[in-house]
C-alpha cells in the first residue's frame, strides 16, 4: 500500500469538510477522486501534499506518517509531485530547464528520458509561451514525474483544456504514468475522465468517500441513487418486486442487484438499456434526437414517463416515430425501504 488514509477529518471552525475519509492506493496504480464541485477533491490533495493539517485521522506515504492532527511532514520531505490546473511552467525557462528544475547537476540523462517519454524532444528548448495547453500540460507532467516522487498528485489537469484535446492528452498521461509506474492520485469532476483514465474510482460526497472500486464495479453497481444519477444518465423509474422482477411502467425487469419479493422503490435505468423498435402502432413517441454521428441520444414520450435511450447514431429512430420501448439488460433497484 503506497497511500493509505484513515479517519481524515478537516475542520475549518464549525465546518467539517472532510468527515472520517478512508483511502487506500497501492503502488503503480492510478486513482481518481470523482466528486461535484465543493465536494472536497481540492481539499484532500491538500492535505495529502502537506500544505493543509487534519483536525483528526492519519494519512501515510509508503508506511511513513506523514500527517496527523500532532504531526505533519513538510511537503518538500513527503517525495511528492504535483501537476496543478494550469501547469504553472516557470515562463523564462526552456522545457527542459522547467523539467529539470530542482534536480541536482548532471540530471540531463533524467530530463532527456523524460522527453522523449512524453513525445518533446524536439521542444526541449522552446519556451512555455511557444506552448500549446496540451504541450504545456504534458511538461508539467514531466516536471513533477523527474525526481521519481513516491506519489503524484493531478489537480484536474485536463479542465482547461478542449474537450478534443482532453481525449487525447488522458491517453498520453496514463501511458506517461505507466511507463514510470507512478502512483497517482487524480482529482476532478469529470465522470467520463475518472471511468476511462482511473484503475479505481473513489466517490466523494460531502466530504466523505461514498464508494469505491474498479471504474465497472463503480458504474454497473453505484450504491445508491445519488451516484447512479451523478455517473451517466439514468431514467429513474417506480417498481415494485413480484416474483424475482421489478415490476414497472416499462414492464418486467430484471434487477442487477440483490431484490426481495414486495420490496417497492426505484429502478436506475441507464440509456444504453433502452431498445427502441419501431412500430406504426407503438405506444411510444419519438419527441426529440441529439445527433452525434456514433449514436444518438432520443428523447421518447412513453405512456407514463419520459425516457432518454441511447441508439446507434446512423439508424436511431427520427423525431415524431412511433415505438415500442423495451428494456434490455439487468439495472440496479433502490427499495424505498430496506427492511421491507
Amino acid at each position: 500500500m503506497l497511500l493509505e488514509i484513515r479517519n481524515l477529518t478537516l475542520n475549518y471552525g464549525n465546518q467539517e469538510v472532510l468527515s472520517k475519509l478512508n483511502l487506500e492506493a497501492n503502488k503503480g496504480e492510478l486513482t481518481a477522486v470523482l466528486g461535484s464541485s465543493g465536494a472536497g477533491k481540492s481539499t484532500l490533495l491538500r492535505l495529502i501534499a502537506g500544505f493543509e493539517s487534519p483536525s483528526s485521522g492519519e494519512i501515510f506515504i509508503d508506511s511513513n506518517l506523514v500527517s496527523s492532527s500532532t504531526d505533519v511532514t513538510a511537503p518538500e520531505k513527503r517525495g511528492v509531485g504535483i501537476v496543478p490546473q494550469d501547469s504553472a511552467l516557470f515562463s523564462h525557462l526552456t522545457v527542459s530547464q522547467n523539467i529539470g528544475f530542482g534536480l541536482p547537476k548532471g540530471s540531463e540523462a533524467r530530463v532527456n528520458e523524460l522527453l522523449d517519454l512524453i513525445g518533446m524532444s524536439d521542444y526541449a528548448d522552446r519556451k512555455p509561451a511557444s506552448l500549446s495547453g496540451g504541450q504545456a500540460q504534458r511538461v508539467a507532467l514531466a516536471r513533477a514525474l523527474a525526481p521519481r516522487p513516491k506519489l503524484i498528485l493531478l489537480d484536474e489537469p485536463f479542465s482547461a483544456l478542449d474537450a478534443e484535446l482532453r481525449v487525447r492528452l488522458r491517453e498520453d498521461v496514463r501511458k506517461v504514468l505507466r511507463a514510470e509506474n507512478a502512483t497517482a492520485i487524480l482529482v476532478t469532476h469529470d465522470q467520463e475522465e475518472a471511468l476511462s483514465l482511473a484503475d479505481k474510482v473513489a466517490i466523494l460526497r460531502d466530504g466523505k468517500i461514498i464508494q469505491s472500486g474498479s471504474p465497472t464495479e463503480i458504474y454497473n453497481a453505484p450504491v445508491d441513487l445519488g451516484i447512479a444519477t451523478f455517473l451517466g444518465d439514468s431514467v429513474l423509474v417506480d417498481g415494485r418486486v413480484e416474483d424475482g422482477k421489478i415490476v414497472t411502467s416499462l414492464g418486467k425487469i430484471t434487477a442487477l442487484n440483490t431484490v426481495v419479493d414486495g420490496q417497492v422503490g426505484v429502478a436506475a435505468i441507464r440509456s444504453e438499456n433502452f431498445y427502441l423498435q419501431p412500430n406504426p402502432s407503438g405506444d411510444s413517441q419519438v419527441i426529440g434526437r441529439v445527433f452525434f454521428g456514433h449514436d444518438a441520444v432520443v428523447e421518447v414520450q412513453t405512456p407514463k414517463i419520459k425516457i432518454r435511450a441511447r441508439s446507434n447514431g446512423p439508424f436511431a429512430p427520427e423525431v415524431g416515430m412511433k415505438v415500442t420501448v423495451w428494456v434490455r439488460g439487468a439495472v440496479n433497484f433502490y427499495p424505498n425501504d430496506k427492511n421491507s
